[in-house]
């Protein structure tokens, strides 16, 4: 007796398909540059027509938008089993660099596309969302551990925030140009170290 293959559902062909596109968005950018980045090279590339890219995203920005999203969740696994505190900022900072110690299609196109946005305007809108969202996330561990009273009273959320993020992406987008001159594992322990002592209370 054979047993027939399941067919997917329309909402799984539409996640494959989404999948597929985003993913060969990544491939054009890291291989030919952000100004390479069209719906009809997305479709091509994916085995797609233009007519579905757009049918998906809408537009390139509706496109841009959702490789942001799909990059930055899950980067650093493992933190939405942690209570909020400092123990959870520290393993994002930790997390983080590891993650970048091995830069794979995706994270190398987001750092391209970010580091694109200070001068391209449509990609500004999509990165400072994406930024303002992680200063958020970072913000409330810092307000738990302050609460908690494991980090310092007097630190400033919002610069503590400001402050990680230009340093994590910052170091990212040095391991991107300069992949033998800067080993992210070496610096994991003394940059999360770093941290801890600027914010552990006491």
């Amino acid at each position: 007796m054979t047993v027939q293959p399941r067919r997917r559902t329309q909402q799984e062909r539409r996640e494959h398909t989404e999948t597929a596109l985003v993913a060969a968005a990544a491939e054009i950018v890291v291989e030919a540059g952000v100004r390479a980045l069209t719906l009809a090279r997305v479709g091509e590339r994916a085995g797609y027509s233009r007519g579905i890219v757009t049918h998906h995203f809408g537009s390139k920005q509706g496109l841009v938008d959702a490789l942001a999203r799909s990059i930055q969740v899950g980067f650093v696994p493992g933190l939405e089993d942690r209570p909020p505190g400092l123990g959870r900022l520290l393993a994002l900072v930790d997390g983080y660099l590891h993650a970048v110690s091995a830069l794979g299609t995706a994270n190398r196109a987001f750092l391209l596309l970010w580091a694109e946005a200070a001068t391209t305007p449509e990609l500004a809108e999509t990165f400072r969302d994406r930024d303002r969202g992680f200063r958020a996330d970072l913000r409330v561990d810092i307000d738990a551990g302050v609460a908690a009273g494991e980090i310092r009273a007097d630190a400033d959320p919002e610069a503590v925030a400001v402050a990680l993020v230009g340093q994590l992406r910052g170091i990212g987008m040095q391991r991107l140009v300069d992949p033998e001159g800067v080993d992210t594992e070496r610096l994991r322990g003394d940059v999360t170290e770093q941290w801890r002592r600027a914010l552990r209370s006491g």
